[in-house]
């Protein structure tokens, strides 16, 4: 796959299938600045056109102690409304084109995951996370509001009471909390959370890989809609499934007992 070499993102192959984004300003906690901002769109966006042979994407932070503290406050200080204003529509596009991704992303939290930060791992499509990682949406606290999703996901999350505490109040939680409530899949040490993502990653990628799209469209958008409305859109997601290679391939493989080589098609 051809990428960019980014300013502030590293992309690369971690197996045949699985690319692996690492956000890489651990100087500063990989917080989220101008650059990043537009590192990461040009990198979704172009996924989004063109995986090529990427199957599962795995999201994680450079260093041992922070994910994400989110958006970069020593570039933020002293901006201008307008700038503001224009630096956040660049996220907004960044996270909302995250979310869209046809690709399932799985955010491999290796260290505390703050405000913006924990909103990314949020608008992934679900989250491993280190033992001693800590988990905020801190922008109350700051004289803002999360803006990236934070009083959406969340709630979808945890549960709309446990959410308007964690959001109006500003305070950290805990993995363990994050594992009980809901935002976090799976707790690992420090050191095996990445390999632990990745293995997963690997897993899914050995899927039939149209089928993983599907599915990852018919969660997202039929939780949206009104329960028979969303049956009836599986059905239409199922459908586009049943002429395809990779269902033959399924089939033939399980009737020749052996592992389906799926080509995407």
């Amino acid at each position: 796959m051809n990428l960019p070499d980014y300013e502030t993102v590293s992309a690369r192959m971690a197996d045949e299938h699985v690319l692996l984004v690492t956000l890489n300003r651990p100087q500063v906690g990989n917080a989220i600045n101008t650059q990043m901002g537009r590192d990461l769109l040009d990198l979704w966006n172009r996924l989004t056109e063109d995986a090529g042979p990427a199957r599962c994407i795995v999201l994680t932070g450079a260093g041992e102690r922070i994910f994400c503290g989110g958006g970069d406050l020593k570039e933020r200080n002293g901006m201008s409304r307008e700038t503001w204003q224009r630096q956040h529509e660049l996220f907004e596009r960044m996270y909302w084109t995250l979310v869209d991704l046809p690709l399932p992303v799985i955010a491999a939290v290796n260290g505390h995951a703050y405000a913006g930060g924990l909103e990314m791992a949020l608008s992934c499509d679900f989250i491993y996370a280190s033992r001693e990682a800590r988990f905020a949406l801190t922008e109350v606290t700051l004289g803002i509001m999360p803006g990236a999703g934070g009083t959406q996901n969340l709630p979808r999350a945890v549960g709309e009471r446990r959410a308007k505490e964690i959001l109006m109040t500003g305070r950290p939680f805990d993995a363990a909390q994050a594992l009980e409530w809901g935002v976090a899949n799976a707790l690992h040490d420090p050191r095996d959370v990445l390999p632990a993502a990745l293995a997963t990653a690997g897993a899914i990628a050995a899927n039939a890989p149209l089928s993983v799209r599907q599915i990852k469209k018919s969660v997202r958008y039929g939780g949206q809609m009104e329960l028979r409305t969303a049956f009836r859109f599986e059905i239409e997601a199922y459908n586009h499934l049943v002429d395809t290679d990779d269902r033959r391939e399924g089939v033939l493989a399980f009737n020749e007992k052996r592992k389906p080589a799926f080509k995407g098609r």
